[in-house]
């Protein structure tokens, strides 16, 4: 595969709502344009970017992929992305490399609530966009309503490039209203030139003057020249199109059907003449290192500039291990380079350099700046580092997952299961970092969390199919605790007997409660030896020992401090044991006395919710025994803040 500069590349992701067509768009992309001559579909489970058993099984992305296409003399990358509420998050990875994102909207149902989501992502990394109108072909598919949708919820500055010309089944071709030239396209998606249909003319003319009037506003000189001329020429139209949109003054709306591949062939010399290279871009803000207040640093997107990388996804191949995807920010790249992890400070031996379709990788010798491209097999590197030249080190911010918004206790079946366990799932955290695994040391379980149940559920299936692991899911232990509530003196005596040397150990000890979140705090305030200095640790090792497995039902006993003032000793029958045992029973004592009381935990909940059902969603937080403390608007959704016992929030998710 030839070598691309910088300003012949093109990066997408490809957002939306699930069930969109995202990743059949992708598909028919590379079929249209000559990359692929096998046409993968979605419902087959033959797509370039849907390789995985449980995406085809589901008929949905799980991840994020990556797959490329050649198009006059351009090279368009197109990160696959998620729609589903549950791994929407791996849009963000994607869109932080990408120079714009493809927003693609179903044209049966409008704007829905991941494509409202995933544009505030591309919001965050201030993103251009291009949107499409997808499945044009289908049953009750209205053009005119998912344009009116987007523009309701999004921007007055979405225009349309092309309008569709027929309904539903005789959705055949679109009407060019940047060049004014109609199109009618045949079952290999190639285009042939026909005349401008009258019917529907003034929509035409119409979405051609919005056109005129969104160019003139993003320039100041294209201003007066409009308000002189009352339009714009075609020449002038054109030359600026590329500007608004690496602007974000104008979102141009395609309008396709990736089944029938009508209208693809628009959307491709679309993407080669508006959307911005890489090289558009002013510059990559990076640090000298990972220290938040180290030296500011800037890289260009240019070969000129010293080598450095962003690392956006990790793969764990059965076949090719661990593969590393990124992109070149700045530089340019040679097979077998070593190169300084700039995130873990280290040297990284990048290997055989790989441009990916899908999961095949296919040999580079070289890279420049702006291309994404896959390394093998390297030893450290993960989502979320910086490469660079040792020689001139530069460090980007990784992006941030949001926190799991559920937890489950996970369990092997078998003995079997448990040894190969924690390696299966150290693989599946490199791929996925919105998953995080760890044991609660106070319930002694191992706890999966993730972004909703059906993200757990399919790593236990990758579990099961990809490593041979079989795994129980149940909720989680509520890890409640013990506190005391009132003060109390107590005697904690150890004395046995038993022929020989026995055992013996005294202390007085008081029991006061403290704040929440203090903790155990232990005073040792004897004057003089009624207690040998070498026993008084035994004491609180004791305390603790007995709080661990607290007063009332079983839980640790905690915010409380025990002030040792008092005691006695043998010359022979104490050792540490003794008082160990003494420190015992002065709590279990206290407990009688303290008024013990247990603490649940609580959760801070922010539910996002569209305003017109914040009523609706106040009752149900009240009705798990919340406390609402308040609401905000953030755009146009209402966020109702509130606490909540966590026992009432284990199930919250999936219900």
């Amino acid at each position: 595969m030839k070598v691309y500069p910088t300003n012949a590349l093109r990066n997408l992701a490809v957002i939306g709502h699930g069930d969109s067509g995202k990743t059949q768009l992708i598909s028919s992309l590379l079929h249209a344009s000559g990359t692929s001559h096998r046409w993968g579909k979605v419902d087959e489970g033959t797509t370039v970017t849907d390789y995985d058993e449980d995406s085809i099984a589901r008929k949905i992305t799980l991840n994020s992929a990556l797959a490329h296409l050649e198009y006059r003399d351009t090279k368009i990358n197109l990160l696959d992305t998620p729609g589903y509420a549950a791994f929407v998050a791996h849009a963000r990875p994607a869109l932080r490399v990408a120079d714009c994102a493809l927003v693609v909207v179903d044209g049966t149902s409008g704007v829905e609530v991941q494509t409202e989501k995933t544009w505030a992502f591309a919001n965050e990394f201030i993103l251009p966009r291009i949107m499409v109108i997808n499945k044009l072909d289908k049953e009750r598919a209205d053009f005119g309503a998912a344009l009116e949708s987007a523009r309701k919820t999004f921007s007055r500055a979405i225009v349309p490039f092309t309008l569709p010309i027929g309904k539903e089944k005789d959705f055949k071709g679109v009407v060019d209203i940047v060049h004014m030239k109609a199109y009618e396209f045949d079952e290999n998606g190639k285009a042939r030139e026909i005349n401008i249909p009258a019917a529907g003319r003034d929509v035409i003319d119409k979405e051609r003057e919005r056109l005129v009037e969104v160019i003139a506003e993003s320039d100041d000189a294209l201003m007066e020249k409009y308000f002189e001329q009352g339009t714009l020429s075609e020449e002038d139209i054109v030359a600026n199109i590329e500007k608004a949109i690496a602007a974000s003054r104008l979102c141009p709306v395609f309008a396709v059907s990736s089944l029938n591949l009508a209208g693809l062939q628009n959307l491709l010399d679309g993407i080669v003449d508006y959307v911005p290279a890489p090289d558009h871009h002013e510059a990559e803000h990076g640090r000298i290192d990972v220290e938040a207040d180290s030296e500011k640093l800037t890289r260009r997107y240019t070969p000129e500039e010293p080598f450095s990388a962003y690392v956006f996804r990790t793969v764990a191949d059965p076949f090719a291990g661990r593969i590393t995807v990124l992109k070149v920010v700045s530089g340019h790249i040679k097979h077998d380079a070593t190169v300084q992890n700039t995130t873990r400070g280290l040297s990284e031996r990048l290997g055989a350099l790989h441009s990916m379709q899908g999961k095949q990788l296919d040999k580079i010798d070289e890279a420049n700046a702006g291309d994404i491209i896959a390394c093998v097999k390297l030893k450290e590197t993960q989502t979320g580092d910086t490469l660079s030249d040792k020689a001139a080190p530069i460090y980007y911010d990784a992006v941030q997952y949001p926190e799991a918004a559920i937890a489950f206790a996970i369990e092997p079946k078998s003995r079997q299961d448990e040894e190969k366990i924690s390696v299966a799932l150290h693989k599946i955290l490199e791929e996925d970092q919105s998953l995080h695994f760890t044991r609660d040391a106070q319930t002694k379980e191992f706890i999966l969390s993730g972004s909703g149940q059906l993200h757990v559920e399919t790593v236990v299936e990758k579990l099961k199919n990809r490593y041979h692991v079989e795994v129980a899911l149940h909720p989680p232990k509520v890890p409640y605790k013990e506190t005391i509530t009132a003060r109390a003196e107590v005697q904690g005596r150890h004395k046995k007997q038993t022929g020989g040397r026995g055992q013996f150990g005294d202390c007085k000890v008081v029991f006061e409660p403290l704040p929440r979140g203090e903790g155990f705090i232990f005073e040792d305030k004897i004057f003089g030896g009624s207690v040998p200095q070498q026993f008084r640790p035994a004491i609180e090792k004791g305390i603790v020992e007995a709080a661990s497995t607290g007063a009332i039902a079983g839980y640790p006993l905690v915010d409380f401090k025990a002030t040792l003032i008092d005691g006695s000793y043998h010359t022979v029958d104490s050792d540490e044991h003794s008082f160990r045992a003494a420190g015992r029973k002065a709590f279990r004592a206290a407990i009688e006395k303290v008024k013990p009381s247990i603490l649940e935990p609580i959760m801070d909940v922010e539910v996002v919710a569209p305003q017109e059902c914040s009523g609706d969603i106040m009752g149900d937080l009240n009705s798990r025994r919340g406390r609402v403390q308040g609401m905000d608007m953030r755009g146009k959704n209402q966020v109702v803040k509130a606490q909540v016992p966590m026992s009432e929030m284990l199930d919250y998710q999936s219900k």
